[in-house]
């Protein structure tokens, strides 16, 4: 198995603080030329959907090709399927990270990263904030980042729906060490300053929320979100995340 393309990813530092800028991952990229305006304006992560039947799905070939016109470390979405299966997608696009939106167990991501040098996403749609803390705890050791997301009956994820965030604040001095906390769902120029200051989270993660059509990013759209998060020129690179939340 060939080793996959990796660039460094987004820091925060040590210490389970949070850096003055979350990372940014701009997700759902169907196209290299949103790609590198995304990269341009500051993301840190570019995510470019797998599954199948979904309306931003992307070949792996043409998922490697959005990585490298971003410059930034490609994130692949992907739900179900075997480890094997999993790393298969993800050595031929070039992935830095995998995002899981799938029923996957523990064991799952074990086996996962045996077969590569992957960061392992796991993504979890937020029925109640009762859940947010158990899931936590579930995938800490086995994860290196939990992404919360709106829930949704028939969307894995882009469907722009939030989860309650008061639910999170209120366990966010519990949440476990060395766990990445990312934010999803409901994340919008007009929002995501909100999200920032008051979930402190170590990555924002958007797609439909700088969109106009499906998988179309709306540039105008995309430089708002940037300019809302933090003055421009405040952001860190560093550390793999997995040794920055220790």
């Amino acid at each position: 198995m060939t080793t996959p393309e990796r660039r460094a990813p987004a820091s925060a530092p040590p210490g389970g603080e949070v850096a003055p800028r979350p990372g940014i991952k701009i997700c759902g990229l169907t196209r290299p030329d949103d790609a590198r305006l995304a990269a341009d304006l500051g993301a840190d992560h570019v995510g470019v959907i797998l599954v199948p039947g979904t309306p931003r799905v992307r070949t792996p070939g043409q998922a490697r090709e959005i990585g490298r016109a971003a410059g930034r470390p490609l994130v692949v979405v992907v739900a179900g399927g075997t480890a094997d299966e999993v790393a298969r997608l993800a050595e031929e696009s070039g992935a830095a990270a995998i995002q899981l939106h799938g029923s996957e167990s523990t064991e799952t991501l074990v086996r996962i990263r045996e077969l590569g040098p992957w960061e392992l996403w796991k993504a979890v749609r937020v029925r109640s904030g009762e859940e947010i803390l158990p899931e936590a705890r579930q995938w800490a050791g086995f994860a290196d980042l939990l992404l919360l997301d709106g829930w949704h009956p028939t969307q894995l994820g882009g469907s722009g729906v939030s989860f309650p965030w008061e639910a999170l604040e209120a366990i966010r001095a519990a949440w476990p060490t060395g766990l990445g906390l990312g934010v999803a769902g409901g994340l919008r120029p007009d929002t995501v300053r909100e999200a920032a200051e008051r979930l402190r989270p170590h990555l924002l993660d958007v797609s439909s929320g700088v969109e106009v059509a499906p998988g179309v990013k709306d540039p105008a759209r995309l430089r708002a979100f940037f300019a809302a998060v933090a003055p421009p020129g405040q952001r860190e690179d560093g550390a793999d995340p997995r040794h920055r939340h220790q």
